[in-house]
């Protein structure tokens, strides 16, 4: 049966966002997703990436759909007659770690940090993460399917064969940390792990026990859990407020569901936002280049650590060609993160133990151990540290289950009216609810700078049906009472 990808998107409704396909659980079938595993092998092999024999690595994360999806890739990998290399329950940043540094392309099983009724597949080529030039050439592939190989349902049988697994991918990636921080580095240092449903729980716990620090696992869960890193539930800000104050901890660590995606509290249990932890991370490495997308905290300029400081869309394959642009030009320390904590780094950075090779991807751990080393180099506490940047506040926030074209279309409303002057016209349709506007940035969204230099920012999600916004404030009660604002705003859309 042949398959064009581009209709399989609108037939399943799995549609293809950062790096890769996401949907819902039910609509990503064994058949769509061989289609769209089949449609990556194809395109790699029109690029000359790819022969018969070719090694692909292939993870997934915890969520209940996740075996089921990784069956058929791994009987896509099969008939393509390349040789599937099962790495197991393990990290985005790992396994697409352990693809660059074995020149192999790379097939990750995620939702990332969406709804347990979600999951996604997310694809790296042996060099680095699928662009947006490879995700157009993905999406025009027609693929040859085997129909006879899948139920009515559009299922493989229930003991469709898999790889044994390889342990190599993990490993690697513990030793990525250990070997550059230096063993016993964190010693004295007491750490909290929430653990709840990340995939990195248990390889977090191993990093920080080898690094010394003295490591207490918490919230651990046999149920998916959708940490969002630009969206913490409240619970979760109450659980660190609570593990902090029973326990005395120098941080509590975590990760979203693939554990690309970090979060790091101060001793009191404040959760940092992570275009804080961004610039914090990326002032440890010594970068001279940072890149980051627009939604980010304006702190990273106003700091005055870096050289220049690049900014891009919203999006890590947007952060990636920031990131190759600026070693082009010149910069020997390249380093990029995005407002979900993501750090992704272009350039081979020396310490005193260990080198740390690039790995541009989201990653979660630099981030966390960066904040953690900074903080004890100055003889600093974490929210100490944290208080040394410009104090600019920001917050996310979103509507789930919003359709895209819905957000399309409510912020082209704000933009549009008899006036001709756009600026005239999104304070008229705002009706004056954040005063006044000085201007306006159309690069991912709506970014809407105001007179008093506070910013508000409309953007629909690339990987799933929600509408997200941003604001940004001279306190932290300002960046929230605008957030409450936007979502109202965004409610009367639908």
């Amino acid at each position: 049966m042949r398959i064009k990808i581009d209709a399989l998107m609108d037939e399943s409704g799995v549609k293809f966002g950062t790096s890769g396909a996401r949907g819902l659980a039910a609509d990503m079938t064994d058949r769509v997703c061989y289609a769209y595993t089949a449609a990556f092998l194809q395109y790699l092999e029109k690029q000359g990436e790819l022969a018969p024999g070719t090694s692909i690595a292939v993870g997934g994360d915890l969520r209940g759909s996740t075996d089921r999806i990784m069956r058929a890739v791994f009987r896509a990998v099969r008939d393509k007659g390349c040789d599937a290399l099962h790495c197991g329950k393990v990290p985005s940043p790992a396994l697409a770690h352990y693809g660059f540094t074995n020149r192999v392309p790379s097939i990750m099983v995620t939702g990332s940090h969406i709804p347990e009724d979600r999951n996604g597949i997310k694809f790296a080529r042996s060099g680095g993460e699928i662009l947006k030039p490879d995700e157009e050439g993905i999406k025009s592939e027609t693929v040859d399917v085997p129909e006879m190989v899948f139920g009515a349902d559009g299922s493989l049988p229930p003991d469709a064969e898999a790889p044994d697994p390889v342990s190599d991918a993990a490993a690697l990636y513990v030793d990525r940390y250990v070997n550059f921080i230096g063993k016993g580095r964190l010693k004295g240092k007491k750490i909290g792990l929430y653990q709840h449903s990340a995939v990195g729980r248990d390889l977090l716990e191993e990093i920080y026990a080898a690094l010394g620090a003295e490591v207490t696992p918490l919230g651990r869960s046999d149920s998916f859990i959708p940490v969002d890193t630009e969206a913490i539930r409240p619970e979760d800000v109450d659980l660190a407020r609570k593990w902090a104050g029973e326990y005395s901890f120098d941080a509590i660590v975590s990760t979203d569901g693939d554990s690309d995606r970090p979060l790091i509290s101060d001793e009191a249990g404040n959760w940092l936002r992570g275009d804080v932890a961004g610039i914090l991370c990326a002032r440890y490495l010594e970068a001279d280049a940072v890149v980051t997308p627009v939604s980010s905290n304006s702190a990273v300029e106003k700091c005055g650590f870096f050289k220049s400081v690049f900014r891009t869309r919203i999006g890590s394959p947007y952060v990636i060609e920031g990131m190759t642009k600026a070693a082009a030009e010149g910069y020997s320390r390249v380093v990029g993160y995005e407002a979900n904590g993501g750090f992704l780094t272009a350039s081979e950075i020396e310490s005193r133990d260990g080198i740390l090779r690039s790995l541009p991807t989201r990653d979660a751990v630099i981030v966390q151990l960066a904040v953690l080393l900074l903080a004890d180099d100055r003889g600093l506490k974490v929210g100490e540290l944290a208080a040394t940047l410009p104090q600019r506040f920001t917050r996310s926030d979103r509507l789930k289950d919003f359709p895209s074209e819905i957000s399309s279309a409510g912020i082209a409303g704000l933009c549009k009216g008899d006036s001709g002057n756009p600026v005239e016209n999104m304070e008229k349709h705002l009706s004056g609810a954040f005063g006044k506007i000085s201007g306006y940035d159309t690069t991912d969204g709506l970014r809407i700078t105001l007179a008093d230099g506070d910013v508000i920012h409309f953007r629909p999600s690339g990987n799933a049906p929600e509408l997200r916004c941003y604001s940004e404030a001279a306190t932290d009660a300002r960046a929230k009472e605008l957030i409450d604002l936007c979502l109202k705003v965004m409610s009367s859309w639908k």
